[in-house]
């Protein structure tokens, strides 16, 4: 009993010790967001952020428009995941899995509670979609293009070598601006940026070190600077932006939630844009369609509207004619899935080889993923709560870049709906 009494009075005073050290090295870094980082981390078991924890955020909504819900296929739900990849969908706690073939739902499935009203963490998902707006903006003149110098509207970029940081640069991840992107370091960017409480004055404290555009370097800050090019570029907050430009255009049948740095803050727009898998399919959609979104529904009425374009589509319905309407300019969308300074990144998306397809796709920390496979005309969404090991290397003289969980899941598609 004496011994355990000792282990007991031991353990506490190692327990107090430590918060007391906690504490001092919170009060002398000023580092305050590490209370909260704590507190939904280690005091949660476990070492970092959850899928569906938004509700401890501010949040601002993404508003929708007219809903466009997704056409039902008629082989829906006929075919089942594939045997010897079911066993990576349990592993990886797999959530939400939706696949989107000529435009119509073939498959959706929801495992752990979850449903296809579920909001889920996009994570780095995000980036992509802020290039995407990126590209709206250039298209609506409010931004000159790509190489239009940081400076012109982060007047913190104008000295130095800041000043040569170009928008593209921001896109291709190849700022050298030194960023630190650890993501079990709690004193590192990601950590403050995600429980912080001042994103832009956290983001500005970082400088260009390096010279820019010449070497690829993942850093979330890139994508901070480019939704703040953004509100200053458009005088809009980005979910504001994000709502009228492309959730509502695309036909989102549910608002989404960008959580926020602060109550009335500003989005992190590098993460934290939450929405459901039959949702985030459709910013694949818009992909695939190269910047498009087309309707049937409303033919007469758009009968003399020069800004969308009417089409006969012979690919995929080829009895109904659609009107289409370009949402994200086409060079820009063309520009973003091709490689640019690595074999498999272009503007904020990912680029990945598997059985003879090119495929661009979204991916966040966790497992988020928008695979788009063109030459299938389809778009595989999956939503989880772990991923695998990225994996990285060189086939047929391409650098490749690629979680092992993600292959996966694309090739569980491919055999269920593939034509190849």
């Amino acid at each position: 009993m004496k011994v355990l009494k000792k282990i007991f009075k031991g353990l506490c005073i190692f327990i107090v010790s430590l918060v007391v050290i906690v504490n001092i090295i919170i009060f002398a870094t000023g580092r305050f967001y590490l209370y909260k980082t704590i507190s939904n981390t280690i005091l949660k078991g476990r070492l970092g952020p959850a899928i569906d924890e938004y509700g401890i955020f501010a949040n601002r909504k993404v508003d929708i428009g007219k809903p466009k819900p997704w056409p039902v296929a008629k082989g829906y739900n006929k075919k089942t995941i594939p045997e010897q990849y079911v066993p990576d969908f349990k592993k990886y706690e797999t959530v939400a899995y939706v696949v989107i073939k000529n435009d119509s739902l073939y498959h959706e499935q929801y495992w752990d509670g979850y449903s296809d009203t579920s909001h889920s963490n996009s994570f780095s998902m995000a980036k992509s979609f802020i290039s995407i707006l990126i590209g709206i903006a250039i298209g609506d003149g409010n931004i000159h293009s790509v190489d239009q110098k940081v400076s012109d509207f982060i007047p913190e970029f104008k000295q130095g070598m800041d000043s040569l940081l170009t928008i593209k640069d921001l896109l291709t991840m190849s700022s050298g601006i030194n960023f630190d992107e650890s993501y079990l370091n709690p004193f590192a960017y990601p950590a403050e940026a995600y429980y912080g409480r001042d994103l832009i004055g956290t983001t500005l404290k970082y400088k260009v070190t390096t010279q820019p555009g010449k070497e690829f370097k993942y850093l979330s800050g890139n994508s901070t600077l480019l939704a703040y090019i953004l509100m200053k570029a458009t005088g809009k907050m980005i979910s504001d932006y994000a709502s009228e430009k492309l959730w509502q255009p695309i036909g989102a049948e549910h608002p989404a939630y960008w959580s926020l740095d602060e109550e009335g803050g500003v989005e992190k727009s590098y993460c934290c844009f939450n929405s459901d898998a039959r949702d985030f399919a459709r910013i694949g959609e818009l992909y695939l369609n190269g910047g498009r979104v087309k309707d049937h529904s409303e033919l007469m009425k758009h009968e003399s509207n020069s800004v969308l374009t009417l089409t006969i589509d012979t690919v995929t319905q080829p009895s109904l004619v659609w009107f289409y309407k370009q949402v994200v300019p086409e060079d820009y969308v063309k520009a973003s899935i091709a490689p640019q300074l690595a074999d498999y990144y272009g503007y904020n998306w990912w680029i990945l080889r598997c059985n003879g397809h090119i495929v661009p796709y979204c991916r966040g920390i966790l497992g988020q993923y928008i695979f788009i496979i063109p030459d299938e005309h389809m778009v595989v969404v999956r939503l989880g709560k772990k991923r695998g090991p990225v994996e990285t290397g060189k086939a047929d003289g391409k650098d490749f870049n690629i979680p092992s969980d993600g292959m996966t899941f694309l090739k569980a598609a491919l055999d269920m709906y593939g034509n190849k």
